[in-house]
């Protein structure tokens, strides 16, 4: 069994994307990052950079205790090794799923959470971040678009941890202010990903999630990023 320590943000969407997809039996431990869930001790001793995701694996492979694991392309990556799937044993491949894997959790994941962090939830919209930072997503949108031309999947054929990696950081395209229109294959790969039924299952799980605090309320961003803590 794998315990969930979760939320419906994208890098939350990851782990849910590849456990519906692996049929991994599951169970959701909702952190609200709205009401500062994710700064509790209990929170902390699993994730202790005090974000989520985090799983717990009950079951894992070696037949000892249970295994914690933090941060979300480290998580697919065990998920991935565990089940023996979306993760291929051929080294060329295998290279490029990790290579864009790695590029998600370092580059579009970042750049798009300043994107929505200096556009959505700061108080004061400062031109410059702003333009920056959508600037910097559509340069990464551009990566990935090139490198879907004549490609089915991030990897190659077959739908890997590279894509559902990538995936949840461009269902928000709009408030990224961006125009999947612009990036013809990126589009086609995104509208093909989220026909599948296991991310219409994934992104159900959210809708069963209530925020306490509106994130971009004054109160909710000092919730949100811990701005009273010290």
């Amino acid at each position: 069994m794998i315990e969930l320590y979760y939320w419906g943000t994208p890098n939350g969407h990851k782990i849910t994307l590849l456990l519906e997809e692996a049929g991994v039996p599951y169970e959701i431990r909702p952190v609200d990052i709205t009401a500062g869930d994710q700064f509790k001790p209990e929170f902390l001793a699993i994730s202790p950079n005090n974000r989520i995701p985090a799983i717990v694996d009950t079951q894992p492979a070696d037949g000892g205790e249970p295994i914690p694991v933090f941060e979300s392309g480290a998580i697919l990556q065990y998920l991935a090794t565990k089940t023996g799937k979306f993760l291929p044993d051929d080294p060329r491949t295998r290279t490029a799923v990790l290579e864009w894997l790695y590029w998600q959790v370092g580059g579009l994941g970042p750049m798009a959470g300043q994107n929505h962090h200096f556009g959505t939830y700061a108080p004061e919209k400062i031109p410059y971040a702003i333009d920056r930072y959508v600037r910097e997503t559509a340069r990464l949108y551009g990566v990935l678009d090139k490198r879907l031309d004549g490609r089915e999947f991030i990897a190659g054929s077959a739908y890997t941890i590279a894509d559902m990696a990538c995936y949840p950081w461009i269902v928000p395209h709009e408030r990224q202010g961006q125009n999947l229109a612009d990036f013809p294959n990126l589009k086609r790969w995104f509208d093909a990903v989220a026909a599948r039924p296991a991310t219409i299952r994934a992104y159900a799980v959210a809708k069963n999630l209530a925020a306490r605090n509106p994130i971009t309320s004054d109160e909710g961003r000092r919730v949100l990023f811990g701005l009273d803590k010290k």
